[in-house]
Formats: C-alpha cells, structure tokens, sequence
C-alpha cells in the first residue's frame, strides 16, 4: 500500500486502519490524510518507559490507567488519529466503536521533545488535545535536559503553565494529584552514549 499512499490524496478512516495495521511505522491521520511519524531515538525511548514507569507507581491502586505510544487517541473534532507517547486515562476506558486500540478520553497526555516533533507538540497537536472534553493536562519533557512543563486546564481558555527543571525538582501532576521526580524521569539517560 506504500505506492497507494503517494497516489491517492483523501483516505477513510476504514482505509487508514487497514494501512496502519500492516504499516511498519505509525502514522497519524487528520481528515482523509495519513502523515507518517518520525521514528523516536533511544534517549527519547529511555525517557518514555521511564516516565509511563513513573506514572504506574503512583498510580497504583487507584481506578487509572497508563498509555504508551501503540494506543492512538481519536479526535473528533478535528477527524484525527494520534499517538501520544503516554497517557493517563481515569475512571472507565472509552473506545471509538469497533476499535480496542483507539481511546477517546485521556485526561493527562504526555510527549517527549524532539527536534523534528516540537513545534507540532507544542502548536496544533496541543490544539488537538484542548478539544478532548477529558483532556485536562498536558506534559511536555524535554530530551536534551531535565526540564518538563505542564499545562493544567483552568477553564476553556485558560492553562497554568509550570517550568520545572533539575533533577533535584519534582513536576506536580494536578489531575492525578501526584509529583514525580525529574530524577525518576531522567533516571539512566546520562549512562547512554
């Protein structure tokens, strides 16, 4: 299907999930497009298992659960398909219908910084995420130093934004009412070459 990919310009849904299932990388979809994802790096990785490990361990026994990047999160607003690189779902698990693999109502999504990612995190891809009436916080970690920012929903137009940095300091996770250390998060990155 790669050729069908470069030929054809508008996909269904049906039609990307049929692609995806056989694809060898991810892709995301947004209204009748598919856009192939960047492949992640081993600190990107490292930094991932590390933080949806953290958010496990105080998540524990509690009525939530944690996400890493093979679940994608429908957007209906924007007819999208994503992957985050972990989420946080509390209380019931909610899927589109027919499908165990795409979730409708994270409340916390976290992505880890890269250079080719950034500013699609950051911009429409946030934008995206607002539109989820579960969504409620959004953490963003950098791969280069330790420092993660949070967003906490306040209402429909307003965020608190927090900068923490250092491994000394820990992020407060509002919506899971939790704190995590950075060092936790960063635990083992500086041993890579």
């Amino acid at each position: 299907m790669g050729d069908a990919l470069e030929q054809k310009k508008r996909y269904t849904r049906e039609e990307y999930f049929r692609f995806e299932e056989s694809a060898e990388e991810r892709h995301e979809y947004e209204n009748g497009e598919i856009f192939a994802m960047s492949g992640g790096t081993v600190r990107h990785g490292l930094i991932t298992g590390n933080l949806i490990t953290a958010l496990n361990n105080v998540l524990a026994g509690r009525n939530c659960f944690t996400f890493g990047s093979d679940v994608k999160v429908n957007v209906k607003e924007y007819d999208s398909f994503v992957y985050p690189d972990a989420m946080v779902i509390c209380g019931k698990v909610e899927f589109i219908e027919g499908r165990r693999d795409v979730v409708t109502n994270p409340v916390l999504v976290v992505e880890v910084l890269s250079d080719s990612t950034e500013s699609y995190d950051r911009g429409r891809k946030f934008k995206k995420y607002q539109s989820l009436p579960s969504f409620r916080e959004y953490v963003l970690v950098s791969q280069t130093e330790p420092i993660i920012e949070t967003y906490f929903r306040q209402d429909d137009q307003h965020w608190l934004y927090t900068l923490t940095e250092g491994l000394e300091a820990s992020i407060q996770l509002r919506t899971i009412d939790s704190r995590i250390r950075l060092s936790d998060v960063y635990q083992r990155v500086d041993a890579l070459p």
